[in-house]
């Protein structure tokens, strides 16, 4: 074992990402927590505001204006999108980022303003970002000093349908995505729509055809279709806390089964530490993954001909999240990337 130590800062620490960043960093045996902002809750300890978290030895949670970054090797950021850009920019180049938010995922910045609502502010660092799905950039993540964590709702679809696209199993047009998050997935901030009145005892759609993932997802299958590609995205919210299952509705290439595609996922993520094909007519569940940094695919043939149902859950604040985030810290600071991370799921 490395006896590494790294010593991290975790802006955004009053967040559900940045909590349970905190939470997998106590089993980390390299990470140390020197610094944790939440403006909000500045002058407060991590146990009064997350009381499960009161057992670790954590510094006081301060303002951001007031952090010192001179001995920190990593930042993870989870700030709320459109205020991550100016702290970034802001930091001593020693440092490290893992960028939590959505702020640097997508890489072309017009896309950004359109979908975000506000002018990118630090498009030279945006030339820099490396997108942080760890299974497929894994060498440049490595090497990269700004990491973008994917979304959890694009981390779920691209672990799923990149090997397809780029060996041409599935076509590119006509996918359909129906997906479906736990609430942590809207923040902790108080929203209506977020009540337990609200979502409890109920599922509802929500940003039908506009949410802000669709792009990021775009993003990727089109550079692994080598073709623009665009999808029907459709996310609900369900009454749990976390949690994230994606069903996907596809069509076969000519000469092409449902049994190819499962071998094609099964070769592709044989070595990988997190992603796993459940066997062969066995029902992936968001169940067999909470609490853990691991991705669970299914593969079935659908009664359509020609179509095939393809389904991919996570833990959407974990391998969703936080635990890709520390993922890729571990790629950029050359651990074993299972560090911290052998968690298994939480079940029933």
């Amino acid at each position: 074992m490395s006896d590494q130590r790294i010593k991290a800062g975790v802006l955004g620490a009053s967040g559900y990402t940045g909590a349970d960043l905190v939470r997998l960093a106590a089993c980390h045996p390299n990470l140390e927590i020197n610094l944790l902002t939440a403006n909000a809750h500045a002058g407060e300890r991590m146990g009064q505001v997350f009381p499960h978290l009161a057992g670790l030895e954590l510094p006081e949670l301060i303002k951001a204006e007031e952090a010192d970054w001179s001995n920190l090797d990593v930042v993870f950021c989870g700030l709320p999108h459109g205020t991550t850009q100016d702290i970034i920019a802001s930091l001593p180049e020693h440092i490290r980022v893992v960028d939590m938010s959505a702020d640097f995922r997508l890489r072309d910045t017009e896309t950004y303003a359109t979908w975000y609502g506000q002018e990118h502010r630090a498009p030279e660092l945006q030339k820099q970002a490396v997108y942080g799905l760890s299974e497929h950039y894994r060498d440049a993540i490595s090497e990269a000093r700004l990491v973008a964590c994917p979304g959890c709702y694009p981390t779920a679809a691209l672990l799923l349908l990149l090997p397809l696209l780029s060996e041409q199993l599935i076509g590119s047009e006509n996918l359909i995505i129906d997906a479906k998050s736990g609430v942590s997935g809207a923040g902790r901030g108080a929203k209506q729509g977020t009540l337990f009145c609200e979502t409890g005892e109920g599922l509802s759609p929500y940003a039908v055809a506009s949410h802000r993932h669709a792009p990021e997802i775009e993003q990727e299958l089109s550079v692994a279709a080598n073709t623009d590609v665009l999808i029907n995205f459709t996310p609900h919210l369900i009454p749990m806390s976390r949690g994230e299952f994606l069903t996907v509705y596809a069509t076969l290439a000519p000469g092409t089964t449902a049994s190819d595609v499962r071998a094609a996922l099964e070769q592709r993520y044989r070595d990988e530490p997190f992603v796993r094909v459940a066997a062969e007519g066995v029902l992936p569940a968001t169940q067999h993954v909470r609490g853990s940094n691991f991705c669970l695919l299914g593969v079935f043939e659908d009664r359509l001909p020609g179509r095939v149902i393809l389904m991919s859950t996570l833990d959407n604040l974990v391998k969703g999240s936080s635990g890709q985030a520390m993922q890729n810290m571990n790629l950029m600071f050359g651990l074993p990337e299972t560090t911290g991370l052998m968690q298994q799921a939480l079940f029933p």
